[in-house]
């Protein structure tokens, strides 16, 4: 009888790990943006996604380019359009903004992409391959306090960094061969650095996010049951988590891409609470996120051709 009891006692202590209780109210939905098309504010495919100051800059992937809007919706310009022959952008992916530079994963030009935040092309870093330096197929990137800049090799199963100058310092993950173990990845897909340094990494197809140090070591992770990869649509699990992005606050949004939500959590993974749009098909609604000073949430919504604009539930 009391290993019985026992036995039960951690089956629930696991099921109220595994199948947390939402903590938060959902956000609200209060505005999109956008629609199917190549004209200024219209969109084909959105990706990433990434608000500096007073706009957001939306990766309009099949449209080869980068727009920049307010926060209401209001285009302001296109950067690297497909004319700009120097800075041709092929499928860019997940965005992030540093010291007024635009960093772009540029998925199918094997490169990482710099502009000026007011969208001034700057120089490109990598090209096709698996060597050092090389991408297949870069999906999101993040550039730490001393100015390092990480990049998710998704199909090179790695994430790679350099220095400001470009120089390629190591790489995080084993060229080449997928994994569950702390140092393999399953086609990783972004990438956010916090105040302190640590690297969370969406690590797409195993389902989870990765928490590693600056020096390699990993140090949490969550996705359903001890994050050994198994997908479903429970609160904290993912199918394919595709951007991830630290608020100021600390906490952690991730676009489950799969599951069509957002999922927001503490910065040690604990489940708060998720909100997102349903849809029908094969495209998904919350590919990209980005989260403004004043707690708004912005998504690209692959389905639709549109930018989401979400706020939390109080200041409907």
């Amino acid at each position: 009888m009391r290993k019985l009891c026992l036995s039960i006692l951690f089956l629930t202590l696991n099921a109220c790990s595994w199948f947390p209780a939402q903590q938060e109210e959902p956000y609200q939905l209060i505005q999109t943006w956008g629609g199917f098309g190549d004209a200024p504010g219209q969109f084909n495919e959105p990706f990433g996604i990434v608000v500096y100051q007073n706009s957001v800059y939306v990766a309009d992937s099949r449209n080869s380019r980068i727009q920049q809007f307010d926060f209401n919706g209001k285009f302001i310009r296109a950067i690297g359009p497909p004319e700009i022959k120097k800075s041709q952008l092929d499928r860019p992916m997940n965005m992030t903004i540093r010291n007024d530079k635009l960093y772009v994963a540029d998925f199918w030009n094997d490169r990482v992409q710099i502009f000026s935040s007011a969208g001034s092309f700057i120089k490109s870093v990598g090209g096709p391959g698996d060597e050092p330096g090389k991408f297949n197929g870069p999906s999101g990137v993040a550039v730490d306090s001393n100015g390092n800049v990480y990049v998710a090799d998704f199909n090179n199963q790695r994430i790679q960094y350099f220095n400001a100058n470009g120089k390629t310092l190591g790489q995080l993950g084993e060229t080449g061969e997928v994994g569950i173990s702390s140092d393999k990845f399953n086609y990783p897909t972004d990438i956010a650095i916090d105040k302190n340094k640590l690297i969370y990494v969406t690590d797409g197809y195993n389902d989870r996010i990765k928490v590693i140090d600056n020096t390699g070591n990993v140090i949490n992770k969550w996705g359903g049951p001890l994050a050994i990869n198994l997908s479903g649509g429970f609160n904290g699990w993912f199918r394919v988590p595709s951007s991830i992005v630290i608020a100021n606050s600390g906490e952690i949004f991730v676009a489950d891409s799969f599951n069509n939500r957002i999922q927001k959590f503490t910065s040690n993974g604990k489940f708060l609470t998720s909100f997102g749009l349903s849809t029908k098909g094969p495209r998904h609604t919350t590919v990209g996120v980005a989260v403004a000073n004043d707690g708004s949430v912005f998504v690209t919504d692959h389905a639709h051709h549109q930018v989401q604009k979400w706020v939390p539930h109080d200041r409907q």
